[in-house]
């Protein structure tokens, strides 16, 4: 009886067993179910959030950057009237500079030199050899007296101040052979592109080009040098106070000898082919002695020589030409300060008078539409006078 007890028993603890983990796997497949339907729902909730925080990015930043854009082309709008630098390359602005003087300035420094035309009497043989001896007699004087005062006194002389036109130069003891026609040597400058080196090349006569050196504004201005049988370099030099134009890498007045001598190297590696150049503006440069003795000290080392563009009536070229044994090369008029057909053609006519009395003449002009059409169509007047490049200069 007992044992029929215990077997009932044991059947029934067996099923309820049974029941119990039969629930708890039920229990766990739900709660499993659950959690999975719980993540399946939260991701999808996610990915729209992530999706939805994407639109509003991409939204702002379209908004930001059309806003940022429309602020930059207003800011930038008039360097690109001023440059005409859209879809080519910055040509011929000199013109453009000129029309609106009221919001930029000239691009060449303004001196009331600029409106001389500068000529040196020609002097005969006599003149020369009487210079020469008052030269020779006047250094004996200064030696002598040297010699006195270093007899007397251990103080060092302060050196007399030579006067410019006791310096005799190549261009002083020229004479004109009257059998032989007179030179014109004319300067462009301000070169810094293809298409104002393609209208002076189309003028139809040697024509000296004056390169500016490259800087952001004319990045290419030595490149295009390279193929031309003769060019010179327009050196940019300290101008007066008003003048606002100034170019990059300007040479000022107290900037040491090597920080001059690195630039007149860096030109040479640019223009390899160059042996003149000329001051570009400079009025305050060329009549500074320290500044100018430096210049020409790095452009004897390097192979340059110097071409006084005479900006100010007290330039020291010729002094420096002389010490450092360098011909003496200075322009005698610009053509155009005045912008008109009718006032370059006479300045034209000066240079061509000047070349017919003392054998040469040295004009400089600019990449002005006006200045180009003029050469061109004046031809006719320059049929008793040889236009010849720079170093073809009678008395070099």
């Amino acid at each position: 009886m007992n044992q029929k007890k215990k077997r009932s028993r044991k059947r029934r603890i067996k099923k309820f067993t049974q029941k119990n983990i039969v629930k708890i796997f039920l229990l766990i497949l739900l709660f499993t179910s659950l959690i999975s339907l719980a993540s399946y729902f939260i991701m999808n909730n996610k990915e729209k959030i992530i999706e939805t925080k994407k639109e509003e990015i991409s939204t702002v930043l379209t908004e930001t950057k059309k806003e940022f854009t429309k602020k930059f082309e207003e800011s930038y709008k008039d360097i690109e009237e001023f440059t005409d630098f859209k879809e080519k390359e910055p040509k011929d602005y000199f013109d453009d500079i000129i029309k609106s003087e009221s919001k930029y300035d000239k691009f060449e420094e303004y001196t009331k030199e600029l409106e001389k035309d500068y000529i040196e009497k020609t002097k005969s043989k006599k003149e020369i050899d009487e210079n020469n001896d008052k030269v020779i007699k006047k250094v004996e004087e200064i030696k002598e007296e040297k010699l006195k005062e270093e007899i007397k006194t251990e103080k060092k002389e302060v050196p007399k101040k030579i006067d410019d036109k006791n310096i005799i130069t190549s261009k002083d003891t020229y004479i004109h052979d009257k059998n032989k026609k007179p030179k014109i040597i004319i300067i462009i400058d301000d070169v810094s592109t293809t298409t104002q080196k393609e209208k002076i090349l189309n003028i139809g006569y040697p024509i000296t080009m004056a390169f500016l050196p490259p800087t952001k504004a004319h990045s290419n201005s030595a490149k295009i040098a390279l193929d031309l049988p003769f060019y010179m370099i327009h050196f940019p030099m300290q101008a007066s106070s008003a003048f606002k134009g100034e170019e990059e890498n300007t040479l000022k007045i107290y900037d040491s000898y090597e920080k001059i001598e690195q630039r007149v190297k860096q030109l040479r590696q640019w223009y390899p082919n160059a042996i003149y150049t000329n001051n570009h503006t400079g009025s305050v440069f060329t009549e500074n002695e320290e500044a100018m003795d430096k210049l020409f000290r790095a452009l004897k080392k390097h192979n340059f020589i110097f071409v006084d563009s005479r900006t100010t009536a007290k330039s020291v070229v010729k002094k420096y030409a002389n010490k450092y044994n360098m011909p003496y090369i200075v322009r005698n008029t610009f053509l155009d300060n005045e912008r008109d057909f009718k006032s370059v053609q006479t300045q034209l006519k000066k240079a061509i008078e000047i070349a017919k009395k003392q054998g040469y003449a040295i004009a400089i002009g600019h990449p002005y539409d006006v200045t180009f059409k003029v050469l061109k169509e004046s031809k006719h007047l320059l049929k008793d006078v040889e236009p010849v490049f720079l170093n073809k200069l009678p008395y070099l």
